[in-house]
């Protein structure tokens, strides 16, 4: 019976797509002194993000049950269902963020000290659909402290070059994000929900997500370039470009029927290939 309720809980949040996040703390990780960090700090990184992420899923869950319920897409969800109750998945964010808040904890004392920062993101982001059409860019900065998070937790200061590639998973989670808002279109019109697709409609809302894919990458180089990195690490930066431009090929303002392909296998396949790439950069670093 737990067993099961616990299943329904991480079908909830997708924990799976931790993978968008996950590797680019990892980057994060790798970059901040070019060596594979120890076991210690790659064991409460990935604690930290796990608390983080199931956080602040479990957040927007609860916050955006009552919006949910009315959505056809996602009044399948555990809480409009009944499936959990709220009480539940309250206690699952106060685990989560305990184990975030310890995590921290445990790698330095500037990544302890910017907890509470880190949880106000969190939790804001899930609001910003009711107030603003920015709030994609707001879920991107929310993943975009995974890598930045990791070079403080390791580092125990700010540096340009992860605020650089903070900025780029930001502009490129804030442009899948758009992509994958077109489908509820019709939907955040009639309840007056904020989204760029909402806002300006679905074929400018596809050419706002294709400039943030490009800033995208031309950020994550910038950080390579100020890191003096080698050959491998641009060749990761070269295939998020590819997997980018391939990915806006799949949707068109009149065919979005595959924009699921576009929103999880592609990011998820672009996440691991940089931080593959980025990792066998650190091991046999190649300059031109």
């Amino acid at each position: 019976m737990v067993f099961s309720r616990f299943k329904i809980f991480l079908e909830m949040i997708k924990f799976e797509h931790t993978i968008f996040a996950l590797p680019f703390a990892y980057v994060g990780a790798l970059l901040a002194e070019k060596r594979i960090p120890d076991a210690h700090d790659i064991i409460w990184i990935t604690l930290a993000m796990v608390g983080a992420r199931t956080a602040a899923m479990s957040l927007n869950r609860i916050i955006d049950r009552h919006i949910d319920i009315k959505n056809p897409r996602t009044a399948g969800r555990a809480l409009p269902k009944g499936l959990l109750s709220v009480i539940e998945v309250w206690v699952y964010v106060i685990i989560s963020l305990a184990l975030l808040l310890y995590s921290a904890r445990q790698l330095s004392t500037l990544a302890f000290q910017l907890f509470p920062l880190a949880t106000l993101v969190l939790l804001v982001y899930s609001y910003t659909k009711r107030f603003t059409w920015t709030c994609h860019l707001f879920l991107g900065a929310a993943l975009g402290l995974a890598p930045l998070g990791s070079w403080i937790a390791i580092t125990g200061r700010f540096d340009l070059a992860p605020v650089l590639l903070a900025l780029g998973v930001l502009f490129w989670v804030a442009g899948f994000d758009i992509i994958y808002a077109c489908d509820d279109y019709e939907f955040d019109r009639r309840e007056k929900i904020y989204s760029i697709p909402a806002r300006f409609g679905i074929n400018k809302a596809l050419n706002i997500s294709m400039v943030f894919h490009m800033a995208a990458p031309v950020l994550i180089l910038a950080a390579g370039l100020l890191l003096n990195l080698g050959i491998f690490y641009f060749a990761g930066v070269l295939a998020a470009v590819i997997i980018l431009f391939y990915q806006h090929t799949l949707v068109r303002p009149d065919d979005l029927s595959r924009a699921g392909i576009a929103f999880f296998n592609l990011n998820g396949i672009l996440s691991v290939l940089v931080f593959t790439f980025t990792l066998l950069d650190v091991i046999y670093p190649i300059y031109f």
